[in-house]
């Protein structure tokens, strides 16, 4: 299983940190460190024992990261905003339909909803609602 994000906001770089009771993964250093990890005081504390992980680096040598925001569009898409762009203006009808748009925009819908849930997702014409498990998904 491969999990990939990035959070970030128009200062760029990615300050994605992930904490376990052994230490952190730092997705902008590719590194795991101890750092937030169960030390031998706190787990005293608690009656356990402590659980530090070794530092180390998840990539073999030094590579760079890509961590702008910036990840520059394509042709394709820079041609339908110029056409919708266009078409604000004039109020001329783009070269998709609204119907297009609505259709993509509940296939997204229906995909995130299939990923969070894990169940069959479907989309009923009638109410308009996607529907996980036979469930309204909101």
């Amino acid at each position: 299983m491969q999990y990939s994000s990035r959070f970030t906001n128009s200062a760029g770089g990615v300050k994605e940190l992930y904490y376990s009771n052994g230490g952190m993964i730092d997705m902008s250093k590719q590194t795991v460190t101890p750092t937030g990890g169960l030390s031998a005081r706190s787990a005293s504390e608690m009656g356990m024992k402590p659980n530090l992980l070794t530092s180390f680096s998840l990539v073999e040598k030094a590579e760079a990261v890509e961590t702008d925001a910036n990840t520059h569009g394509d042709p394709e898409t820079a041609a339908n905003m110029r056409n919708w762009m266009e078409c604000v203006r004039s109020r001329k009808t783009p070269n998709a339909s609204i119907e297009a748009g609505y259709s993509h925009s509940i296939a997204l819908c229906m995909n995130v909803a299939a990923i969070k849930t894990g169940q069959k997702v479907t989309f009923d014409e009638k109410t308009q609602q996607v529907m996980a498990g036979g469930k309204v998904y909101a």
